[in-house]
């Protein structure tokens, strides 16, 4: 085995964690959540990662209040449901694993009415094409009090997340939701102090760090999953990200998960490989949104070819402008791979398709070492999936998934 995917599988520290190696089980949408509460699925799902050997598995969009919420099934992080986040917890703990919650709120990218105020809001008023066909078609700007409110329900859900004993949490501002949309000069188009330069558009993630950090203490681990690009032209670009990087640093963060894409726009340019979109059309449930994605969805869920560490060259490019761990994330799908991103200093690995189709994936390393490669084919049904009774799962081990 090489000194780099040796050095892998060793533990390693996370500000004040220690993990008992570099590997991460990255955020992907479970869709275990019914009524918006952790279900039996959900415990599972990650007590296998830690069962599996991973050091760090992560809770997928864990929504900071409840018009932070995309749809009605995702968890918000609230008291009503602290026993069964202990649970989760004691779970992953009792396997040898640790586990962080992935902090996020929608914006105006949402299919999900809002409880006090008329419609969803982002950085500005736009139309909000996830909800056009579900009665919420355009998004609102937020104004003060919107800012003031949702930076003190990051903190509210980050105190929830350190009682109910998560080991660290990542902050979600990639991928087109409400930290992101601030972030992205495609998104934001306010003419305040959240707006036009990075540094203004950055004010209102640096102020939810800010609060997050005081909420949870100094030496509990905060990551951020930042986007390298949005994946379009007129979208943040890897220039703007690495200053945006360098920004969290000095604020800090204590690691960057990095990705791509958004979600609502360009959602292939993070998965790479086959379109779900087949899979996805018949488990809408909206039938003028099952229309619309049967007609146009190609546009935004194009087969895009996949190639082994899509996402390194940009990653390069934040590796030299920060010194803060770096997470890498994107197209690892073989033990060569792993010691190459080792070796270009990235201090972690995340994993998300690989693991979703074999959650033994770390203690086969150890044995396999070299010649490990990932039996993932990049379908991406995985995606579609998550619309399941039972949430997310690899349809490679479940070939009747979408019979």
């Amino acid at each position: 085995m090489s000194p780099q995917l040796h050095g892998l599988l060793q533990p390693a520290r996370l500000a004040g964690l220690e993990l008992r190696n570099r590997l991460i089980k990255t955020a992907t949408f479970e869709g275990m959540c019914p009524g918006g509460v952790p279900g039996e699925d959900l415990i599972r799902h990650h007590a296998a990662m830690a069962r599996g050997g991973v050091g760090l598995t992560t809770v997928a969009y864990c929504g900071v209040s409840p018009d932070g919420l995309t749809f009605p099934d995702q968890m918000w992080m609230h008291a009503g449901i602290f026993p069964q986040l202990q649970r989760l917890t004691a779970v992953v703990h009792g396997e040898g694993g640790a586990i962080s919650a992935q902090l996020a709120h929608c914006g105006y990218f949402s299919r999900n009415r809002p409880l006090n105020i008329p419609r969803p809001r982002g950085p500005s008023a736009c139309i909000n094409q996830y909800g056009l066909f579900s009665g919420i078609p355009v998004g609102g700007a937020m104004d003060a009090s919107d800012i003031g409110r949702t930076v003190a329900e990051y903190a509210a859900a980050a105190s929830l997340v350190r009682d109910a004993g998560f080991d660290a949490i990542e902050i979600h501002m990639g991928h087109g939701y409400l930290l992101s949309q601030f972030i992205s000069p495609a998104l934001n188009h306010r003419r305040d102090a959240y707006g036009g330069s990075l540094d203004n558009r950055m004010r209102l993630p640096l102020q939810v760090l800010t609060a997050v950090r005081g909420a949870v203490g100094r030496d509990f681990p905060l990551l951020a999953k930042l986007n390298l690009s949005d994946g379009f032209k007129a979208g943040l670009q890897i220039e703007e990200a690495c200053q945006a990087a360098r920004l969290l640093e000095q604020a800090g963060l204590d690691a960057i998960v990095m990705s791509g894409g958004l979600v609502s726009r360009t959602p292939m340019f993070l998965f790479r490989g086959a379109s779900p979109l087949k899979q996805m059309v018949p488990l809408e449930k909206n039938p003028l949104q099952r229309t619309a994605m049967k007609w146009f969805g190609g546009a935004s869920f194009p087969d895009l070819p996949f190639e082994e560490l899509y996402f390194l060259e940009l990653a390069r490019q934040m590796r030299r402008t920060v010194d803060m761990p770096l997470v890498y994330l994107g197209g690892v799908a073989s033990a060569e791979g792993m010691a190459q991103v080792a070796d270009e200093g990235f201090e972690f690995l995340a994993l998300g398709r690989a693991l979703l189709h074999d959650p033994e994936l770390p203690k086969r390393l150890q044995h396999e070492g070299e010649t490990w490669r990932s039996a993932c084919t990049h379908c991406n049904q995985c995606v579609a999936s998550m619309g399941l009774p039972g949430g997310i799962r690899c349809v490679l081990n479940e070939p009747t998934a979408f019979a």
